[in-house]
């Protein structure tokens, strides 16, 4: 399993998807809220209407760790617990996608991922 990094990349993914259920449960949020923005990030695959090119740069934009632990920090540091929510709710999801397979996207077509070709039973 060491020498298969798309396996290693999803269970990381499970376990950051895990994660911050624990975190969100553990703040007191309503689920209901974390059921309606879940999918969110996944709005920007309407740039591969336009490119895949332009797909794959929205895509990766929301579905990169860095900009949801960023907000998860100024939220600590402000004491926002409304960016908080928002941030654990875009990590739970980004970790949901890591774990079924769905890496960051390359600008060749949409099923090209960071972990695999997306359908490909490797």
């Amino acid at each position: 399993m060491l020498a298969r990094p798309a396996v290693l990349l999803r269970i990381e993914g499970a376990a950051m998807f895990a994660c911050s259920l624990l975190l969100y449960r553990s703040i007191g949020a309503r689920w209901a809220v974390f059921l309606v923005l879940f999918l969110w990030p996944d709005m920007f695959m309407v740039g591969y209407l336009v490119s895949a090119k332009l797909g794959a740069r929205l895509y990766n934009l929301v579905h990169a760790d860095a900009l949801p632990l960023v907000l998860a920090a100024v939220s600590l540091g402000f004491r926002r617990s409304g960016l908080l929510i928002f941030a654990l709710i875009w990590l739970a999801h980004i970790g949901a996608d890591r774990a079924l397979g769905y890496g960051l996207k390359y600008p060749t077509f949409f099923k090209d991922t960071h972990l695999q070709r997306v359908g490909d039973s490797r």
